[in-house]
């Protein structure tokens, strides 16, 4: 065979997916060309006999093709092995990038054509408005109100190195150029040259990192995705909006920047050790040397473009009186204000940025004595100029190209880039606040109950004393924590409150919690005046039991007449952060979900009752596991009232990339996120709270969720040795080695599941193929409530998928993740387990309660088959799975030498490699 080709592409695919097929063929024609060039004939035969065999023995499934697959890969040498889990990892890398691509050609095409608007547009989100007869000041009264924030989070599941990915992003604008322009032959072929040179170049490159990943090499990482996509698109996007909204309501409306896109990376410290007071300082110097080099840029190239001639255009007024005060007085400019101006700008960025300490990277400016901005407001106010003389003269299209464009950025963006979250686990804030208080004069607060705690600290806080001169005689975790505060005070009075607005408590469990971080900000000089605070001071509540405690704590939170002022300074509102990973953890797939969508309930009662406003942050991960699945549909399932305008949703690990690495998907996805907020706050599509059937909703939703979370924590947290079968049927400890993260991956140094970061809890289950945490319990749940209830019992849950979207979602959510299970491969995990009787009981009820979980799935849906709706979802599968089995198959016999002894740092490496490789075909995986 002389090429080789990416997997074979269902049998019923589409004449408007054939574009996808060719460009995965000429991809894999590329990659096997390459692997055939580099390393020899021999290598390439085994690579495509593998490749044969995976694929045969999908489409099969029949148990002679997988015993003849698995001969073939047990026999391979360790060499052998690096080089097929090289090329599959790499084929399922290159699969994705022409799947994104096909996404963003099929966008296309709609618009194009003409098409109605997609579900998540904003096009849509519009109309869907409109039709309601919505009026021009509701709605902005919407965009006064609103904050939209995606929050990046450096989390251990991104495998990528950032050199490997800046390596795909070439070869999907190669492949994309091919797409959009009618190339020559010539053309055709120098692309594809270039796309043969960069495959070379992925193929030699190192796919695992040598040395451990630093918070500052998270915090580069992270600042490349503005790069990428934030700082062009997020302007568009609010140009389209106001172009939209205009031409419906015949009014220009003024949008307030809404749309911040936030970041944890530098600042969330809870069980990270290696974010210090220096990392965090560091990491908001580069939040703003990154947003002022590309003013920089931005504005060098509207000097360059400007051009305009005053022997040609009569400019304003105050134009003229700025171009006069340019430090430019070159005679060849001196009909040209624009430039002059723009010159004028670019010296007084330059000084901003030496002001902040910044090393300028751009040419020096023309004179050196212009004064810095005072803060972002002046910067926009001088662009203002600019676009209000060039609208004088007629130049509209000018005042709404990139001078615009780039007024809006600085409006986001300001001189800080990012609002920076502060995140600690409120066990440390008791011990700091334990031993100031000691110092201070009172050693009892660690043996004081509730009550007391709360007392001792709304008397410290309303005395407004410094209890914290000198750091010596703390402890150098106390130490440390107080170095962070006094950093956190200087970032506020050196970048302003917007580059660091909000602390996080971890395990917030009660009134107290969120008084020590008050007490602790007070004494840094971030609550003024006893009554001025400076920070949101948000409570993360994690575990099913804090889900279910957090109403209470939050009323009495509301009826401290003490937290009630300090609430005033911030504008009576109050944000609320919810965990999806850890009370998955604790309680499983339903009654996660149940839980969280009763204590969002909870939440909207209580706050509507102390008439506060409440914002939540979502802290989703990327699998399903871990609160993942598409955003759109997942904001339209949020309770009644949870939404109101204002939303926050973590964006984590391989999702980042996933969403934000492409300019074109990542404007999509932050488009659906405006849209379902606009949807979910003015249309009110749900009204299931009032609907006669909501309460027999509810009391099924509860009977289920406590089946559920009775078979998930028998399983998980009451069978003996259930540790030992994890630990053996996962990766997990492999996962450990790899440099992927900076936060450790377990709180504490053992082995118990309790003290296990969620991130590697639910990547390990995805990596073997069970992927657990995305639906076991639903099934028996299910199957024992038809038992009770029989027929109509069946006919209710039927009713619950078809008319309420909080079901309908959780079933399309689990939908997804048993289609990326595989109970065969499993089994081989399994057999990792060296106890056998151990091994025979756990994958056995797994795999019972797998096959209960499809059955029940498809009694309420009506489905035949897995992703029977998402047909899209489907063959994309089809399209990566036959190339992912090989490398779980392989994954397990190396686990089993490297467990066994075999000391080859050739097989080790190679672990490391089919993790990368099963991640990157799964995609969202952890």
């Amino acid at each position: 065979m002389n090429t080789m080709n990416l997997p074979a592409i269902p049998a019923d695919l589409s004449f408007k997916d054939m574009p996808l097929r060719e460009d995965i063929r000429l991809l894999g024609r590329i990659l096997g060309d390459t692997l055939r060039e580099q390393e020899g004939e021999r290598t390439f035969d085994i690579v495509e006999n593998v490749r044969r065999c995976a694929v045969l023995f999908r489409k099969t499934q029949d148990d002679r093709d997988g015993q003849q697959l698995e001969s073939i890969l047990d026999a391979l040498s360790p060499r052998d092995t690096l080089s097929v889990v090289r090329a599959f990892s790499y084929f399922s890398q290159l699969s994705n990038i022409a799947e994104d691509l096909h996404h963003n050609r099929r966008r296309r095409a709609h618009f194009t054509a003409g098409s109605p608007p997609q579900e998540g547009s904003l096009q849509l989100a519009l109309d869907r408005i409109q039709e309601k007869h919505i009026s021009a000041e509701t709605i902005q009264a919407f965009f006064d109100k609103a904050l939209i924030s995606p929050v990046l989070t450096a989390h251990p599941t991104e495998v990528q190195r950032k050199s490997i990915r800046d390596c795909q992003l070439i070869i999907a604008s190669l492949l994309s150029d091919r797409d959009r322009i009618n190339m020559t032959p010539d053309e055709l072929a120098d692309n594809e040259e270039a796309l043969r040179r960069f495959v070379l170049i992925l193929w030699h490159t190192r796919m695992l990192r040598t040395s451990k990943l630093t918070v500052p090499d998270e915090v580069k990482n992270g600042l490349a995705y503005y790069r990428y996509t934030f700082f062009s698109e997020i302007p568009k996007i609010y140009a389209s909006l106001e172009k939209q909204i205009e031409d419906r309501f015949g009014k220009r409306l003024h949008i307030p920047p809404f749309l911040r896109v936030g970041s944890w990376i530098g600042g969330d410290r809870d069980g990270n050790p290696f974010v210090t007071h220096q990392v965090m300082l560091d990491t908001v110097m580069r939040h703003s040397a990154t947003t002022l080099e590309y003013y920089l840029s931005e504005t060098h190239l509207l000097g360059k473009r400007l051009s305009l001639s005053t022997h040609l255009v009569n400019v304003s007024k105050e134009l003229e009186e700025f171009a006069a005060q340019s430090p430019d007085k070159a005679v060849s400019r001196e009909d040209e204000p624009y430039r002059r101006a723009l010159i004028s700008v670019y010296s007084r960025l330059v000084a901003t940025s030496k002001q902040f300490g910044h090393h300028v990277k751009h040419l020096q400016p023309v004179g050196q004595n212009a004064k810095p901005y005072a803060d972002a407001q002046e910067y926009i106010a001088d662009l203002d100029i600019i676009i209000h003389s060039l609208e004088q003269h007629g130049a509209l299209y000018l005042a709404r190209g990139r001078v615009a464009c780039l007024r809006r950025a600085v409006e986001v963006f300001g001189f800080h880039l990012a609002p920076l979250d502060m995140r600690q686990h409120s066990g440390v804030h008791e011990q700091v606040i334990g031993e100031v208080l000691a110092i201070a004069g009172n050693s009892n607060y660690a043996h004081l109950d509730e009550a007391g705690r709360c007392s001792v600290l709304i008397a410290a806080l309303q005395a407004g004393k410094t209890l914290v001169n000198e750091l010596e005689g703390y402890s150098d975790t106390v130490k440390s924590e107080l170095q962070l505060m006094q950093v956190a005070a200087k970032i506020h009075s050196q970048f302003g409150h917007v580059a660091l607005p909000n602390y996080i408590i971890s395990k917030t469990d009660a009134v107290s919690d969120l008084l020590e971080v008050a007490l602790m900000l007070q004494q840094v000089g971030l609550l003024e005046n006893r009554d001025r605070l400076h920070v949101n001071i948000i409570p993360l509540f994690e575990t099913i039991a804090d889900l279910r405690s957090c109403g209470k704590i939050m009323h009495e939170l509301f009826s401290l007449p003490f937290y009630r002022e300090l609430l005033k300074s911030r504008g009576n509102t109050q944000e609320v952060m919810l965990g999806y990973s850890d009370s998955n953890k604790d309680g499983g797939y339903l009654t996660a979900n149940w839980e969280l969508y009763k204590a969002e309930l909870e939440l909207v009662n209580v706050f509507e009752k102390h008439g506060i406003e409440l914002r939540l942050f979502h802290g989703r991960g990327g699998t399903v596991g871990r609160g993942g699945g598409p955003s759109y549909e997942a904001i339209l399932a949020q309770p009644p009232g949870s939404v109101n305008a204002q939303i926050r949703i973590t964006e984590q690990g391989e999702v980042i990339a996933s969403k934000y690495s492409d300019h074109e998907i990542g404007r999509r996805n932050l488009e659906i996120l405006i849209a379902a907020t606009m949807e979910a706050t003015l249309l009110h599509p749900q009204h299931d709270q009032n609907n006669s059937v909501m309460p027999e909703y509810l009391r099924i939703g509860e009977e289920l969720s406590s089946d559920a979370f009775a078979s998930y924590r028998q399983l998980v947290y009451e069978t003996p040795g259930f540790n030992d079968y994890f630990f053996a049927s996962t990766p997990i400890r492999e996962i450990a080695e790899l440099n992927i993260g900076s936060r450790p991956s377990s709180r504490k140094a053992t082995n118990n599941i309790e003290d296990l970061r969620a991130i590697p809890w639910v990547f390990s289950w995805s990596l073997n193929r069970i992927l657990l945490p995305g639906w076991y319990g639903f099934g028996s749940a299910v199957q024992k409530f038809v038992a009770r209830e029989g027929e109509s019992g069946l006919q209710q849950l039927q009713a619950m998928y078809k008319n309420w979207a909080f079901f309908r979602g959780l079933l399309s959510n689990m939908d997804m993740v048993l289609s990326k299970t595989d109970m065969g491969i499993a089994s081989r995990y399994a057999e990792l387990v060296p106890d056998e009787t151990l091994r025979h009981s756990i994958f056995s009820r797994i795999e019972e309660e797998w096959q209960c979980t499809v059955d029940m799935l498809f009694a309420i849906t009506g489905a035949t088959t897995l992703l029977e709706s998402n047909p899209t979802l489907a063959r994309s599968l089809a399209t990566r799975t036959p190339y992912i089995d090989p490398l779980n198959h392989l994954q397990v016999g190396l686990l089993h030498r490297h467990r066994s002894g075999d000391t080859n740092n050739l097989v080790k490496r190679a672990i490391h490699l089919t993790i990368n490789g099963i991640a990157a075909g799964l995609r969202n995986s952890g």
